[in-house]
């Protein structure tokens, strides 16, 4: 096997159509974060942090975030008036397998279901296997449905799950599993392109195909 360790994600900002990860700064993006998950309470039921009763807390924990390469996070930014809407990060990462994780994933509820999530999602993906990463990790609270729904809407394989794999908020969390590998990933990444297609969307905005009809073609 002749494999090349890729370089460690930079933290750079990565452009989408839609969406625009940024590198988390809580001057730059704090406002817009803080104000996008007020009473949205549920949207922290499976992190491992959160809710927040105030600014500050919530500030601290952005700027403890910002300040590490492991969980390498983002806001996700949205490109129509660069607000930010959400967070996702980078994170596991070793190079030496080629293995990278994408975790502590937060859409606001004005970002959920929306064509900007969907893409944050994407773009992540892309620079991770554009970088040469062989595998890129999804793992959630088992009794998280929403999770687990979306990793297969998105491309992911269900690979199963740990039990007794972690104690988060003093609750047992059972961990399931899933992946998505570079093999896999041409034919995942036409399916994004096409799904992200404006052609793809009513004047409304309502989608015309769902994601997981592309990736059947």
């Amino acid at each position: 096997m002749n494999f090349i360790p890729p370089a460690h994600p930079a933290r750079e900002a990565i452009d989408g159509r839609y969406a625009r990860l940024e590198p988390l700064d809580v001057d730059r993006h704090g406002d817009a974060l803080w104000a996008a998950v007020q009473t949205a309470d549920e949207i922290w039921r499976f992190m491992a942090y959160g809710p927040f009763l105030d600014r500050d807390a919530f500030d601290r924990r952005l700027a403890d975030r910002a300040s590490l390469v492991d969980p390498l996070t983002f806001a996700i930014v949205e490109q129509a008036d660069r607000r930010a809407r959400g967070l996702l990060s980078l994170m596991e990462i070793r190079p030496a397998a080629g293995v990278i994780e994408l975790g502590h994933i937060l859409f606001s509820p004005g970002l959920r279901k929306t064509r900007v999530a969907t893409e944050a999602i994407y773009t992540a993906a892309r620079h991770v296997f554009a970088a040469g990463y062989r595998r890129l990790e999804w793992k959630c609270d088992n009794r998280n449905e929403p999770s687990k729904e979306a990793a297969r809407r998105y491309g992911f394989t269900a690979e199963g799950v740990f039990r007794q794999h972690m104690i988060v908020k003093r609750e047992n969390r059972d961990t399931a599993w899933f992946s998505m590998l570079d093999g896999e990933w041409p034919r995942i990444s036409a399916a994004f392109e096409a799904w992200l297609d404006p052609r793809n969307f009513t004047r409304n905005g309502a989608q015309i195909r769902r994601l997981a009809d592309f990736r059947a073609v």
